[in-house]
């Protein structure tokens, strides 16, 4: 028998403590890293890959994703594997499977809840509904074990699903909890602790909505519990000292601060890992950007003794728009008007668009602080503004539509051609510009151009902006900045909207671009050591006798790399839909999973969603973990 299965020969490793890379060899037998070192002899391997010139690092971990849905249909999660990441934290948001589909009374919470906020559609939200059969925490552990993973998956406890589980949806968004029904929520969090459960989320984003009648709209559960309430279920994940993932109630500062003084050790007793998801530079408003470096900065000093990091995105936030339908459409209540009918129902869109009082709305929206003098027009002067979406025809870029010729054209350069159009009949790109253009009712500014595309094409027409981290300075200081977690890539969610699953690599290309090797190696501790210290899970690390998730990166590859450019709308099968994702082929030559090769040569192996080789990951100081 040979002494190694794999050996692995001269990479420079980093190898996610933080220090200098160095060249050498990493070795790996039944599933674990069998020994580190220099000139280990290859006549004893079974297989030899010669990795000169290949960065050899940990497997990444991705700490913000909502993959509990897609790991039930393709449990490999391949648009995340296929760029270095073994690990996934699920169930953020306070949404996920924790405790089944909690299916009674008629009401169908899956559905429900992760339709609007991920943006997922209702006919594979169902199809996840009906294989979640189980009905208890450690049940859906034993599940998640018996699927044919592929990266390690590390559950939490999810907030609005627990007080589904006590209270029902109904009673969850239109009552407060009752004595008895806390009662029962401390129960079954506790238990998830004692089970290993990493921690528990819970969220507060105004715009987060459900999607079934008849509570359209009402909020996701979470966001109706007292601040009694979330402290008492806190003290629990408090005392096991597992991890608080929230989001914050952005529409009132105080609320914020309040909620997450509660990672506060010198205030409670003892601290409280606390991770949020926030640190993005929005076009809109700079303050937020500016409010989360002071929240963080005070929330760790040695005043309030707190454990808090604020999520990064290390890219552009660059979000794709099926006609109205966008995450960015929620937070404008008339906006939110379109979001509230299925995404199969046109026709119930169609409706608002054509109400003559529902049009009046939507106009006097996109108008506002645009023109006079007046507040509101000072806050967008200022960059104050209450919506992520800034309503800016230059910044709207349409992807898709049923003229071919405005693909990659602005919103603005299209409206400019049309009101030229409209004033002299001439003008139009070619026939079919025009034929469009006739159809277009006179033109006074850019709310009667948009309200109009919308009402024409719907869905047909899909676009986009960059809502946050547009100034790329700015983005490589939070990504590069120790107070912030690299992070927040929503991998799982909103399937045409977002694509960040290759984040990972943007940032590690952000590190060697900024502080070549030695900012690589701090990356690489970024993305492996340190979130899996902070879950406290066993990842993160290719120290002999850990599990082997290894990944070679060729930083040539990676000096090219384009993410943004690399996304694309595919269909999946999988999913029975569209996605967004990201191809980075040829940056990662090799992923493995507990030692075994799932990613090579620009693609996957056999043994990939044929065989376990990821398992879920619990908290390192949970009975069996």
């Amino acid at each position: 028998m040979a002494a190694f299965d794999l050996l692995i020969k001269r990479a420079k490793i980093f190898d996610g403590h933080g220090g200098d890379p160095v060249v050498g060899d990493v070795a790996l037998k039944d599933g674990h890293v069998s020994a580190r070192g220099r000139n280990l002899p290859d006549d004893i391997a079974d297989e030899v890959i010669d990795a000169e010139g290949l960065w050899l690092m940990p497997g990444l971990l991705d700490i913000h994703t909502h993959y509990d849905l897609e790991v039930e249909l393709s449990p490999g999660l391949p648009e995340s594997v296929r760029h270095g990441t073994t690990t996934a934290v699920v169930s953020n948001c306070s949404l996920g499977l924790a405790f089944g589909n909690l299916r009674r009374n008629g009401e169908d919470p899956v559905v429900d809840c992760f339709a609007r906020v991920e943006n997922v559609p209702k006919p594979v939200l169902a199809r996840v509904a009906e294989r979640a059969s189980w009905t208890d925490s450690k049940d859906y552990l034993d599940h998640l074990d018996s699927l044919n993973l592929g990266p390690n998956i590390v559950p939490m406890i999810p907030y609005s699903m627990l007080r589904i589980a006590a209270m029902g949806t109904n009673a969850a968004v239109t009552r407060p909890a009752e004595a008895g029904e806390i009662a029962q929520m401390e129960r079954l969090l506790e238990k998830g602790m004692r089970e290993g459960y990493v921690g528990f989320s819970t969220d507060g984003l105004p715009f987060h909505y459900l999607a079934n009648d008849p509570n359209r709209d009402k909020k996701i559960p979470s966001q109706y519990a007292s601040f009694a309430e979330l402290k008492r279920l806190l003290s629990i994940v408090r005392s096991y000292g597992r991890v608080w993932q929230a989001t914050p109630p952005t529409e009132n500062p105080w609320k914020v601060f309040r909620a997450f003084l509660l990672t506060s050790g010198r205030l409670y007793g003892k601290p409280l890992k606390t991770t949020a998801v926030a640190a993005l530079d929005l076009r809109s408003n700079r303050n937020v950007i500016r409010s989360a470096y002071l929240l963080s900065r005070l929330l760790n000093s040695k005043l309030l003794d707190g454990r808090f990091a604020l999520q990064t995105l290390a890219a552009r936030f660059k979000v794709w728009a099926d006609g109205p339908i966008t995450p960015l459409a929620e937070e404008i209540p008339v906006l939110r008007e379109l979001m509230t009918p299925d995404l199969e129902d046109r026709a119930g869109r169609q409706r608002l668009y054509d109400d003559p009082e529902y049009e009046a709305r939507f106009k006097a929206m996109w108008r506002t602080g645009k023109t006079g003098f007046n507040p509101a027009r000072l806050k967008r002067l200022l960059r104050l503004e209450d919506m992520a979406l800034r309503r800016e025809l230059s910044e709207m870029v349409v992807e898709s539509c049923p003229v071919p010729s405005w693909a990659g054209e602005s919103f603005a350069a299209i409206f400019a051609r049309l009101k030229r159009f409209q004033e002299t009949g001439k003008g139009a790109r070619d026939g079919e510009e025009q034929a469009v253009f006739e159809r277009f009712p006179p033109v006074a500014d850019d709310a009667d151009f948009v309200f109009h595309l919308l009402k024409m094409w719907d869905r047909e027409l899909y676009w986009w902006t960059i809502s946050a981290n547009a100034d790329e300075k700015r983005l490589r200081q939070l990504t590069m900045d120790p107070l912030f977690l690299p992070g927040f890539s929503d991998s799982g969610a909103h399937l045409t909207n977002l694509a960040f699953y290759d984040v990972n690599l943007r940032a590690l290309k952000i590190a060697m671009e900024e502080k070549g090797e030695p900012g690589v190696a701090w990356m690489v501790r970024r993305l492996t050591r340190d979130p899996a210290m902070l879950f406290n899970i066993e990842a993160g690390s290719i120290d002999p006798g850990d599990q082997a998730d290894v990944v070679l990166i060729d930083p040539k590859a990676l000096a090219r790399y384009d993410g943004e450019a690399a996304t694309r709308r595919i269909w999946r099968e999988t999913l029975q839909n569209d996605q967004l994702v990201n191809r980075s082929d040829g940056v990662v030559t090799h992923v493995f999973i507990r030692g075994r090769a799932v990613w090579k040569d620009g693609a996957f192996t056999p043994a990939f969603e044929r065989e376990k080789l990821g398992r879920v990951l619990k908290a390192r100081n949970a009975a069996g973990a």
